[in-house]
């Protein structure tokens, strides 16, 4: 008489929530100097398994003290990916006030859009500072507030026109050093400092400005558009990946996407 594992539905949500969490871990310290860390973590909890699986009383006691007591020690070490994960999930699965859960659920939105005009005035300003090698940084806020951001430049509140965008960058301008909010069809404020990426994988021929973009798209859930103040060159980050766009109607349909 054989006996089968009784697997419930609760067994399965289990597993599979406990594979989101380490899916979302995984994703937010790779790259990272924190990965290494996190590797070493899991060697030796599988070293604790094996030892306590060949009952070697003393090794797995004292292998269980040091993991006991290293859960303090996890918390200060990784005290700025705690951090990012809990801004991760509060930003990304129910972001203020809005769930974007529900919204990936259900397939409804509150997010607000853009319309063509907006888009318009964007990628022809984008076009003209990528011809003049003139360097700007401008987020696109979805869901996420970007209050905290947005306090730590000056404060705008302007309808998108290019010729302002352009204005705001031009270098030796008050405003032209940091980043640029948007939001719909306003520009929310500039001059904005953003959280830099950590993230060891990103090329040395970026600068700040590129961290600065993948570093607010990896913690929240806005993208960003970069232009190279030495090459020209124009850069769409979202989720923290940045790729280089080779015209401007690329541009117009990475940022069209990115509301749908």
């Amino acid at each position: 008489m054989f006996d089968f594992v009784h697997i419930t539905f609760i067994d399965i949500l289990d597993v599979l929530l406990v594979g989101f969490l380490i899916y979302e871990i995984i994703r937010l310290i790779r790259g990272t100097t924190a990965m290494s860390i996190f590797y070493g973590i899991i060697f030796l909890y599988v070293i604790w398994i094996i030892v306590r699986a060949l009952n070697m009383k003393l090794l797995s006691l004292i292998m269980g003290q040091v993991l006991g007591v290293g859960v303090i020690a996890l918390i200060v070490i990784f005290q700025q990916e705690i951090r990012r994960f809990l801004l991760h999930i509060g930003t990304k699965y129910v972001s203020t006030g809005r769930s974007t859960l529900l919204k990936r659920l259900f397939g409804k939105t509150n997010e607000p859009g853009i319309t063509a005009e907006v888009l318009e005035e964007l990628t022809g300003a984008c076009r003209k500072m990528a011809e003049t090698k003139t360097g700007a940084l401008i987020v696109l806020r979805h869901n996420s507030s970007l209050e905290n951001i947005i306090e730590t430049g000056d404060e705008i509140d302007a309808r998108i026109n290019r010729r302002l965008i352009e204005n705001i960058f031009f270098k030796n301008t008050p405003l032209h050093d940091g980043a640029m909010i948007i939001s719909q069809d306003k520009i929310l404020a500039a001059r904005c400092t953003l959280p830099i990426s950590d993230n060891i994988n990103i090329p040395p021929r970026f600068g700040m400005r590129h961290r600065a973009a993948i570093g607010i798209t990896e913690s929240t859930d806005a993208t960003a558009v970069v232009v190279s103040e030495e090459t020209g060159e124009i850069s769409y980050v979202s989720a923290g990946e940045l790729k280089k766009m080779n015209s401007i109607t690329e541009l117009r349909l990475a940022i069209e996407n990115s509301y749908k």
